[in-house]
């Protein structure tokens, strides 16, 4: 399938998801809208990966746009639903997070090994960053209360990331391949002289 097949897939399916659900939300008289809109955004997100998959090994790069329309669709449902907007300050780090794994989905559709491990390389630091940031806000800005996520999850977590770094660091390295035994018996025989040329 070419490209342009796929793009027209990808927006026909759009399109017409959009149709169903408000049809749907106009003969049911459906009033939950106002808690459950992010699920279009996650929808939009999925039908990237539809068209990824409609399209073989060459449209793997919907991977990437797929995961991070979807992960915001996540993080809107999330604020939505319990009213913490204010998460955004450090929720970027999620979006950058979710352009690591559609990196990884990227190298294991196509194959390709090293962007699977650029990929999470980039979900890596995204995570840290998360730690970072969100410790910050929740800890010395927003402060909410008695709110567990200020007061022990991010403190765990930046211990946690702070192990794990150290250990990285300073722990024993890659286990370095051993050299096969010579199998002549006398590894410090001189070589066999050379005819005069």
């Amino acid at each position: 399938m070419t490209q342009r097949n796929t793009s027209g897939l990808v927006v026909g399916a759009i399109l017409i998801g959009l149709g169903v659900f408000f049809l749907f939300a106009e003969f049911f008289n459906f009033m939950a809208w106002h808690l459950l809109w992010p699920f279009l955004v996650i929808g939009v997100g999925g039908l990237f990966f539809i068209g990824m998959a409609a399209g073989g090994k060459s449209t793997a790069g919907l991977a990437v746009p797929g995961s991070i329309i979807s992960t915001v669709g996540l993080m809107l449902f999330f604020q939505n639903w319990t009213g913490q907007w204010a998460t955004w300050a450090y929720g970027w780090t999620i979006i950058l997070m979710a352009v690591g794994l559609g990196i990884v989905i990227m190298g294991a559709w196509a194959g390709d090994r090293q962007q699977r491990h650029s990929g999470w390389s980039l979900m890596k630091v995204g995570f840290v960053l998360f730690v970072i940031f969100g410790a910050f806000f929740e800890g010395l800005i927003f402060r909410s209360g008695n709110s567990v996520v200020s007061q022990f999850l991010f403190p765990v977590l930046l211990i946690v990331v702070g192990l794990y770094l150290l250990v990285r660091r300073f722990g024993p390295g890659p286990v370095q391949p051993v050299a096969p035994p010579s199998t002549t018996g006398n590894d410090n025989a001189a070589p066999p002289p050379q005819a005069p040329g």
